[in-house]
């Protein structure tokens, strides 16, 4: 956790947290980052930028990337019961279940409504987030829309992303755009401050986010689904300067399945 400028907090009522002159900054673009999302360790030497999740505490003396399902339920997380209206259904009338997520269901962000609604249920994680020290947040699933079967539009993400965008940036957070290279400029125009791309060099992406973000970019190979080796993709003029190769599963280096490589 690095520490930043101190910030004035007031309590609004008992629901939200208010941070005046709140300040932000993009991770830094040199260094190594490491995406810990399967459990929290020690950072290997070298890492300088470190991704946890929510219900995870940063890591010290990194800059520290708070990790938020905003467009999808969390698996294991109760934080949506009680809510059945802000979860996207079928015209069957069944919760419309991502294919390839099984334990998640779309948020429906279809209305302003709804927006506001899905926005009320996870302030408490963006605050829980800014009070533990954690300097940004990117918020996963931002593509749903495009599993969603025309339920949900491009439109819909957008308006979703810029009350999360605001929401974050009140806190004092920087805020990185979660994949959807097709959104192209408009992740800036929505508030971006960065990018967390997984896999554009194997799907041949990472100019998509490059030519917005520049070296704002942090980029995580898996190693199931590499398209050629490992330094061939370092030696990659397309590759992002922050681009790391990760086991699936994101486990801790206690198991045998751990894989951590940087170039």
């Amino acid at each position: 956790m690095l520490l930043g400028c101190l910030l004035a907090v007031t309590l609004a009522g008992c629901t939200s947290t208010t941070i005046n002159d709140p300040a932000w900054a993009a991770p830094p673009t040199t260094g190594i980052p490491d995406y810990q999302l399967g459990g929290a360790y020690t950072p290997p030497d070298g890492v300088t930028v470190v991704t946890r999740d929510s219900t995870d505490r940063p890591a010290s003396g990194v800059y520290d990337i708070c990790y938020v399902n905003g467009f999808q339920t969390q698996p294991g997380s109760a934080e949506w019961t009680g809510h059945d209206d802000l979860l996207l259904h079928r015209a069957s009338g069944a919760r419309f279940i991502d294919p390839g997520w099984p334990d998640e269901t779309i948020l429906d962000t279809s209305t302003a409504a709804r927006r506001t609604g899905i926005a009320r249920v996870l302030q408490p994680t963006l605050e829980r987030c800014a009070k533990r020290g954690f300097e940004a947040v990117e918020f996963d699933n931002l593509d749903s829309w495009t599993r969603s079967r025309g339920l949900l539009d491009r439109a819909d993400a957008v308006a979703m992303a810029s009350v999360f965008v605001d929401d974050a940036h009140r806190l004092g957070m920087a805020v990185g755009q979660k994949n959807t290279p097709q959104l192209g400029v408009r992740g800036k125009a929505i508030g971006f401050d960065f990018a967390v791309a997984e896999e554009c060099m194997q799907y041949r992406e990472c100019g998509a986010y490059t030519k917005v973000y520049g070296r704002h970019v942090i980029d995580v190979e898996y190693t199931d689904s590499l398209r050629t080796s490992w330094s061939a993709v370092c030696a990659s003029g397309a590759r992002p300067a922050m681009t790391i190769l990760r086991d699936r599963d994101l486990v801790t280096p206690s198991s045998s399945q751990y894989r951590f490589e940087h170039c």
